[in-house]
């Protein structure tokens, strides 16, 4: 069957597939476009299976809050390169991810991947996608947080980001300066109250693996790793963390208070390719 130039272009504009791998699912579908498209999604599935292996060490992190900053989402999709991460149909993927991610507010990633982009799944988008760009993509991370006032930060590259939720609502700027902290501090919880049990018992056994190798009396080994205990939350508890754009004394809790005694984080959520 003769296929045209216009029949690859209308199949590329439905598909944003390349002129190809149009031209060669429309010569397949003998000029059928469904079937064409559909052939183009099995590539997609095919190249996934044959590149299920690959890192993806590429893509971009984004986050989104419904109209009354009440609730927010963080995505990750992922790629292989830069290259693909960087292409029209890779950050329209992401964004609409993102938009479908608030819309619904789907109880994990499992679900995410089963709410709609348009005609398909997420599921289903992101490896169609993969069949586009003959790359692997994944829907690495999504992330959400409920609380009486959200806002997020993304850093100007994509690759990680940040949705915190507070008490009440504060004014936006500091709600970006908390935001950024967490992004850029990487704390591990918002007070040391909140430390999870096994990330203390982590660092525990790491001061006390070091103390030993001193050969420390044991009731000197144990102050010394109190102090080390000490120091670790006073840097990777977000309230303890000194403020990063601050004048170098001035703690997060400490900051938070000037802006309004009453507010409090709550939770934050943070996703970063670099991790």
């Amino acid at each position: 069957m003769d296929i045209k130039a216009s029949d690859v272009m209308k199949l590329r504009k439905m598909t944003q597939a390349g002129m190809m791998d149009c031209k060669k699912a429309l010569v397949e579908a003998n000029g059928d476009y469904e079937r064409a498209k559909e052939l183009l999604r099995e590539k997609g599935k095919l190249i996934a299976a044959k590149r299920s292996d690959r890192e993806t060490t590429e893509g971009a992190v984004l986050a989104r809050t419904n109209a009354d900053n009440t609730k927010a989402v963080l995505v990750c999709l992922g790629c292989e390169t830069d290259f693909v991460s960087g292409t029209e149909g890779f950050q329209k993927l992401a964004s609409d991810i993102a938009d479908t991610a608030i819309e619904n507010l789907p109880a994990d990633i499992d679900a995410l991947k089963a709410c709609k982009v348009g005609n398909l799944t997420v599921e289903e988008a992101v490896t169609d996608q993969t069949g586009k760009s003959g790359e692997k993509h994944v829907l690495a991370c999504y992330e959400k947080i409920e609380a009486p006032y959200v806002g997020f930060y993304i850093h100007n590259n994509k690759k990680v980001a940040t949705i915190v939720g507070f008490s009440k609502k504060i004014a936006d700027e500091a709600v970006k300066e908390i935001a950024m902290q967490i992004t850029a501090m990487v704390p591990v919880s918002v007070r040391k109250e909140d430390c999870s049990q096994s990330v203390i018992d982590k660092e525990l056994q790491i001061y006390r693996e070091e103390v030993a190798q001193e050969g420390k009396p044991a009731a000197i080994a144990e102050r010394i790793v109190e102090g080390k205990l000490a120091k670790f939350f006073k840097e990777r508890t977000l309230e303890e963390q000194v403020l990063a754009l601050g004048d170098g004394k001035q703690t997060v809790a400490q900051y938070l208070k000037g802006v309004d005694p009453e507010v409090k984080v709550i939770a934050f959520k943070r996703y970063s390719l670099s991790d």
